[in-house]
């Protein structure tokens, strides 16, 4: 067998992604930088980063390394690129390169080379399917690959993204990151973060990942799997013709349904609400739509205090974008909207809950009044004075939030209850999320999924999701930020 060859990009992008795989980490922020305000656009340096951690990393164990959380990040690095003004663009852009760069050279991951070999046709589409399914059982995922890169140019890929969903949603329940991964990377590439002809290398490492056998856990819990599909079959939700797309009419159902998952204090009923909602002849797209509801209000109550639990909001505004796709089939639709609850960075918040509702309205009417300027600054100050905590000390899923976040939120809350800009504080948001280089993309996400989550969400519900991004910020603010540190550095020494 000749010796295998690593892939190889196009002579317009080659040299960059050699530049972010070979560029030392202590050199690779300087030199970024250099290279951003010599010109370089920042979709350019994002697609690099995205192909070199393609490229150059392995998956360790677990989901912490390799290409997942740069590639799953890809999307709200671009669009919260989009909300920032001059050279403070480049510090998402930089946060990612050095990210890519740190997976890299880290031994856990590096040094690996993504091979080049040749597809498989297994016998035609249906034949790839099925020997597909078979390496999911075994955990083949080398052999996962090559089925993939062939099923994707023989089939539409809308199809092809369809089988894999069927694969990764029942394995949310060991690892959000099984539906996570796949979505997002599917979602920047439909969003044009990425270029559609470099869709079959990107998606290996994603198509690798989902055919794994899940890591067991510590402490294993009986699959909710089992409860999900007896509740599709009693309430013959495969059998019904479902709406899909929602409206006007729906608001007010959308609302009752989405306070009542807010206020669950066992998450298992969520699903069960849900089914019979949509029994009942809520549309699946409104399904989505109380679900968002539901997660900022648990997300509102949980003290959780890990800067990395933000799922309750990346995983149902992904749901919810997918929900909206067609091709994708009902079953999946409806494991969308069952399994939402079921991951175990979710279910971990339902240990750390405070009664239902939250916010304290009273400590929030008991502030004093300011202006939006001066709400503005009293929000920022609050989430860069929380107390440092040591996170090398501590167990980060047993981590409780300290009591001052209270501050920030019933702060966000006077803000948003006084109908002050909500873009102007989507904006200062923004600006710190920036800091963050602890929670790898984590920070960036939430931020993006409250922003597209507010939008999308109807009145009197929506201001909700501004304040989780609030308490998400002061949650994750100083946990570790050297890469923004070195960026300032940097611009006081240019």
């Amino acid at each position: 067998m000749p010796m295998p060859q690593r892939v190889q990009y196009s002579d317009a992008i080659e040299p960059l992604v050699q530049f972010i795989e070979d560029t030392p980490p202590s050199e690779i922020l300087d030199r970024t930088l250099d290279k951003l305000r010599a010109g370089v656009p920042t979709e350019t340096m994002l697609t690099a980063s995205a192909l070199a951690v393609t490229r150059s990393t392995e998956m360790p164990p677990g989901h912490h390394g390799g290409p997942l959380h740069p590639l799953a990040g890809l999307y709200a690095v671009s669009k919260t690129v989009e909300r920032l003004e001059g050279e403070e663009r480049f510090l998402p852009v930089l946060q990612h390169v050095a990210l890519t760069n740190k997976h890299i050279h880290h031994p856990a991951m590096g040094p690996y080379a993504l091979p080049e070999f040749a597809p498989e046709d297994a016998g035609g589409v249906d034949a790839a399917k099925e020997a597909f399914l078979k390496a999911v059982g075994r955990g083949e995922w080398n052999k996962a690959d090559h089925l993939y890169l062939w099923l994707w140019d023989h089939a539409p890929r809308i199809e092809a993204f369809d089988l894999l969903l069927s694969v990764a949603i029942p394995k949310n329940f060991h690892d959000d990151h099984y539906f996570m991964f796949p979505g997002t990377v599917w979602r920047a590439f439909e969003t044009g973060v990425l270029d559609k002809d470099l869709f079959p290398v990107v998606m290996r490492p994603v198509v690798r990942f989902v055919t794994r056998s899940p890591v067991a856990p510590n402490n294993p819990m009986p699959s909710p799997l089992p409860q999900i599909e007896a509740l599709i079959e009693e309430h013959e939700l495969l059998k019904r013709i479902l709406r899909q797309r929602s409206g006007e009419d729906e608001v007010a159902a959308i609302g009752e349904l989405g306070e009542a998952i807010a206020a669950v204090d066992v998450f298992a009923d969520i699903p069960v609400l849900m089914a019979k909602a949509l029994a009942g002849g809520l549309s699946l797209e409104g399904g989505g739509a109380a679900l968002s509801i539901g997660a900022a209000g648990l997300f509102l109550r949980s003290l959780g205090g890990n800067p990395m639990d933000v799922h309750l909001h990346t995983s149902i505004n992904l749901r919810r974008y997918l929900l909206r796709q067609d091709g994708i089939s009902l079953k999946n639709k409806l494991m969308l909207l069952l399994t939402w609850q079921s991951g175990p960075e979710i279910r971990s918040t339902a240990g750390r809950m405070e009664p239902y509702p939250q916010p304290d309205m009273e400590a929030v009417a008991a502030l004093p009044p300011r202006s939006q300027e001066e709400l503005l600054d009293a929000i920022r100050h609050s989430i860069y004075n929380q107390p440092p905590i040591d996170v090398s000390s501590v167990n980060l899923g047993m981590l409780r939030a300290v009591p001052e976040v209270k501050e920030t939120v019933n702060l966000a809350t006077q803000y948003m209850k006084a109908g002050y800009d909500p873009q102007a504080f989507i904006a200062r948001l923004a600006e710190i999320v920036c800091h963050d280089n602890f929670t790898e993309m984590h920070a960036f996400k939430h931020h993006q999924s409250i922003v597209e989550e507010y939008h999308a969400t109807h009145e009197p519900w929506r201001w909700m999701h501004l304040v989780c991004g609030a308490q998400a910020a002061a949650i994750s603010f100083g946990k570790s930020m050297t890469v923004y540190e070195e960026y300032l550095e940097l611009l006081h020494a240019a």
